[in-house]
């Protein structure tokens, strides 16, 4: 593993992105508890992808067009709906939202995180492209190396995420006695999330 891998796995983790903006407004309207089971749920989606690029099947998925746009669309409808929970939630932010956020509820946001990134069929081509750059050139030992790589990014995916969720938990205090700018937050992510989905259906194969 070289600094180079890690340096441009550390940029393309830091980009915003579908994951991000999730985990961020996670953070930001239901606390820290939260943003980590947000941030987990968009790192286990990544497997998946992962798997895909290893063995190969995301190039089956580049040279499907249909079997693409079925995923692809997938994923649109998910961030519409999204957008649509974001938008129509109308609950107050509280000072202290983790004490009572129940299990269920957690499980529940950890699942949307791993589909948001399950259902972007772009992440296994791109995994595919970005992965065999920093291999060896060893045949015998490229399996193992792709599932190495694979396994840091994931846990700097993790880390940068979990930084994201928290910073936003932290700046959501700074709203807290402004109904009116809790109103207008929920609409800028909603917007991020169609937003999000509409650049997702535009994608080509």
């Amino acid at each position: 593993m070289t600094p180079e891998f890690l340096l441009t796995a550390l940029i393309v983790v830091l980009s915003p992105g579908t994951g991000v903006i999730y985990t961020i407004s996670t953070g930001f309207l239901r606390g820290h508890r939260a943003a980590l089971a947000a941030a987990l749920g968009c790192t286990l989606g990544i497997i998946p992808h992962l798997l895909a690029a290893i063995l190969g099947v995301a190039a089956i998925l580049h040279s499907s067009a249909l079997l693409f746009q079925l995923v692809k669309f997938a994923g649109v409808a998910f961030l519409l709906y999204m957008a649509w929970q974001t938008l129509r939630d109308s609950s107050k932010l509280s000072v202290n939202p983790d004490n009572s956020a129940p299990r269920a509820s957690l499980t529940r946001t950890a699942t949307r995180g791993t589909l948001i990134n399950v259902l972007n069929p772009k992440l296994s081509i791109f995994f595919l492209a970005f992965l065999p750059q920093f291999l060896s050139g060893t045949p015998g030992t490229a399996t193992s190396e792709m599932i190495t790589l694979g396994a840091a990014f994931m846990v700097m995916t993790f880390l940068v995420f979990v930084l994201y969720g928290v910073f936003a938990s932290v700046a959501r205090r700074k709203v807290l006695e402004n109904p009116r700018a809790q109103s207008w937050i929920r609409r800028i992510f909603a917007a991020s999330f169609a937003g999000l989905g509409l650049k997702l259906a535009m994608e080509k194969a």
